[in-house]
């Protein structure tokens, strides 16, 4: 007996971050995630920054997303992503630099446009879910502090 999958499919600028069949998919999206499943009703949306849980089977991956969009229809999910990045390609210790030289630069928050803010802002949000990520994958070696 076959079980239906969904065709998915992680496109950014650089290249082609992932492609499989996959059983379901949690995507990070505005107030919380949503959930594919195999014959979920079309969706179109926009992607934050967050995690990407992938299961198929017994597998479980996860990757770190910058962002993005999301098109689903006919059991076929494509996203378009800013970055992806699965938890063994992040480098730990360059993730937790950004992060903290993005804190930093929030703390002078008073001499930064809205604009610039805003891109600090994200930059914080982005290196903090790639740290979520790495740390999936590397808990028992890394010891990582997330805020």
């Amino acid at each position: 007996m076959s079980e239906l999958k969904i065709q998915f499919k992680i496109v950014t600028p650089e290249r082609l971050a992932y492609e499989s069949e996959i059983d379901q998919v949690t995507l990070p999206i505005k107030g919380g995630q949503v959930t594919i499943l195999p014959n979920h009703c079309s969706y179109i949306g926009a992607l934050q920054p967050g995690e990407i849980m992938i299961k198929n089977g017994n597998e479980e991956i996860h990757l770190a997303l910058s962002g993005g969009f999301v098109e689903f229809a006919n059991n076929s999910l494509i996203v378009l992503a800013d970055t992806a990045e699965r938890a063994e390609e992040i480098d730990i210790a360059r993730a937790e630099a950004a992060r903290t030289r993005a804190e930093e630069l929030k703390k002078q928050k008073l001499t930064m446009n809205e604009l610039e803010y805003a891109r600090v802002a994200a930059a914080i949000e982005k290196e903090t879910s790639r740290l979520r990520v790495a740390r999936k994958s590397h808990h028992n070696t890394h010891q990582i502090k997330i805020d």
